[in-house]
């Protein structure tokens, strides 16, 4: 059987790699997109990190363990299934996986008393779905190069 993701992307020898990997992922994601919803986003996203630029790492770190809870069926499927790349298993699960990632945050937000975060995700929820499904691949890559 192949190590549980919290073993390998939540342990101390990895977590603060990680944690940097996943914000240069989301820096990436944010970077690349274009058009007026990319202008959106690029905009909520300037916003959140001019609020304080902890903001991001931390949220990342409080986030990440659930995260990665949801990832665990995925990755252990992956694991069993002998397929060579966890990004295309990801993609090939688009939609049910962006569902599942998605879950996490909904529920956080809703819990928090942070109004200005609260507006710029409500503003940005409509395309989060597309969002997190373009960026699987990557999300893909960096677990499989912690739990590879």
């Amino acid at each position: 059987m192949v190590a549980a993701l919290n073993e390998t992307l939540l342990g101390e020898a990895h977590f603060p790699a990680v944690i940097a990997d996943v914000e240069a992922l989301i820096d990436a994601e944010v970077s690349d997109k274009s058009g007026a919803s990319g202008l959106a986003l690029k905009g909520g996203y300037a916003t959140v990190k001019k609020l304080g630029p902890s903001i991001v790492p931390s949220a990342i770190e409080g986030l990440l363990p659930e995260f990665v809870t949801k990832l665990e069926p995925y990755w252990q499927a992956f694991a069993a299934s002998g397929e060579s790349g966890f990004s295309e298993y990801l993609v090939a699960r688009g939609d049910e996986v962006a569902d599942s990632l998605l879950g996490v945050t909904d529920e956080r937000i809703e819990g928090s008393d942070r109004t200005a975060i609260k507006k710029v995700y409500s503003s940005l929820r409509p395309s989060a779905k597309k969002n997190v499904i373009e960026a699987l691949p990557r999300l893909g890559v960096l677990v499989q190069k912690y739990a590879g």
